[in-house]
């Protein structure tokens, strides 16, 4: 008979897994005896495994073995969000909204319609939008430390479609991305969507390892360098000058584009100069306001070198044209008239604000965030699986995200990611102090 081929083996055994017929937190063969049972190779049957843990269905603990995950906590790219129980708290997903945004928005819906030629809200924009709407984002981006002219900006439908198409212009399938071991989850599906190859490299207390980072990049055909210099997601650093120097040698001497990530860049009022200031020949700058405005507010856009701007706006054209017309008039009315910018005034207030209760909430331990930014990142004990906790705080109502969506290699830190923006103040308070002490009642 003939053995099974890889791929048979991968899909019987994801079947049982989403079946329950092979129940979580089973212990699977050692590689060695799945390959002796199945009669494959011993790095086939590596290679079997390595792909049930990219599905999130099976985890390797180094000494122990490989174990199914449990999967009703939210982890991965594409989780599950139903909770087994009335939700208490959702502590996975930040959306942050201020109380008086939806009489706003009515407000400005209604000026817009008074407003000269409400027809025109419905004309087709050029790729990249009308050069005064992107004046007005380069006149807002002198406030970021970013001076440049409107040619070179291009409006997006979103940061998420301002990295896609930047990658999709200046990237090929097999290029090398370098990217932090954690990361934002994104970057990890558009890798996946245009064939790039993932270089993790190691993350320090302070930022990414940039002597790992210059050596990858002595070694490796890197094309690319994605980077959060401002206000890390999940991690929360803030690069300072002299690393944002080093940064941008390692980019020149090796050759490489920066695609910086100004995403959460707000939260922090007084940053160094953002690597596209730097470096500006060779950085890619992406933002939008889904962070500091409203999550539903798909509007971002990409600074970028003046040599690449027609090849990325003939991306963007091929993608999705842009940011759609009246998303834009209402974007552009508000960085013009300052709502954009209080509105981060109000969010860095508000998101100080939660640090400190969850500084409170979580004293003694192991805690990573920035003092003003919405996400904390929670190291677990030994004993505390990821999976296992979430899938014990999803039993109390609490959803949260763990290290794996956010890990880029394959070493998945024992590690949660809370984000602080969602609930009521009073609400997560009492939500964390319930996290907390479900963590500390689970038994070694």
């Amino acid at each position: 008979m003939r053995p099974p081929s890889y791929k048979a083996v991968v899909d019987e055994f994801a079947a049982a897994i989403r079946s329950g017929a092979i129940p979580a937190g089973a212990r699977l063969p050692t590689h060695r005896a799945l390959a002796r049972e199945r009669r494959i190779a011993l790095a086939t049957a590596t290679r079997v495994y390595a792909e049930l843990a990219a599905l999130g269905l099976v985890v390797g603990e180094p000494g122990r073995g490989t174990f199914v995950r449990e999967r009703s906590g939210y982890d991965g790219l594409e989780p599950s969000r139903v909770l087994p129980v009335p939700r208490l708290a959702d502590l996975s997903f930040n959306q942050p909204l201020d109380p008086g945004q939806t009489e706003l928005l009515r407000r400005a819906l209604r000026e817009l319609a008074a407003t000269g030629d409400a027809g025109a809200l419905l004309h087709q924009h050029p790729p990249g939008g009308l050069r005064r709407d992107r004046a007005v984002v380069a006149t807002y981006l002198l406030g970021r430390g970013i001076d440049v002219p409107p040619r070179d900006v291009l409006l997006t439908g979103g940061a998420q479609q301002a990295l896609d198409v930047v990658l999709r212009a200046l990237t090929r399938p097999g290029d090398v991305l370098a990217v932090d071991a954690l990361s934002y989850p994104g970057i990890k599906l558009l890798a996946s969507a245009h064939s790039l190859e993932l270089a993790p490299v190691p993350v320090t207390p302070a930022g990414p390892d940039l002597d790992a980072l210059d050596r990858l990049c002595r070694d490796r055909p890197v094309r690319a360098v994605y980077t959060q210099p401002t206000v890390h997601n999940p991690l929360g650093w803030v690069l300072d000058r002299e690393r944002r120097d080093r940064l941008v040698a390692v980019a020149r001497s090796r050759d490489c584009l920066i695609v910086e990530d100004g995403t959460h860049a707000f939260l922090d009022a007084s940053p160094p100069p953002p690597l596209q200031a730097l470096a500006p020949e060779r950085t890619c700058h992406v933002a939008g306001l889904s962070k500091n405005v409203a999550p539903g507010l798909r509007f971002g856009f990409a600074v970028l070198p003046g040599r690449h701007v027609e090849r990325v706006a003939r991306s963007l054209r091929a993608a999705a044209w842009g940011a759609p017309g009246i998303v834009t008039a209402l974007a552009t009315r508000w960085l013009s008239d300052g709502t954009v910018t209080r509105l981060e005034e109000s969010r860095r207030a508000d998101a100080a604000v939660r640090q400190g209760i969850a500084r409170a909430a979580l004293a003694g331990l192991d805690v990573t965030a920035h003092p003003a930014s919405y996400t904390v990142w929670l190291g677990l004990e030994p004993h505390q699986r990821p999976d296992h906790v979430a899938a014990a705080l999803a039993a109390e109502g609490i959803l949260v995200s763990t290290a794996d969506a956010f890990a880029t290699g394959p070493h998945r830190p024992r590690a949660l990611r809370l984000a602080l923006a969602t609930p009521p103040p009073d609400e997560l308070r009492g939500a964390l102090h319930r996290l907390r002490a479900t963590i500390e009642a689970i038994p070694p």
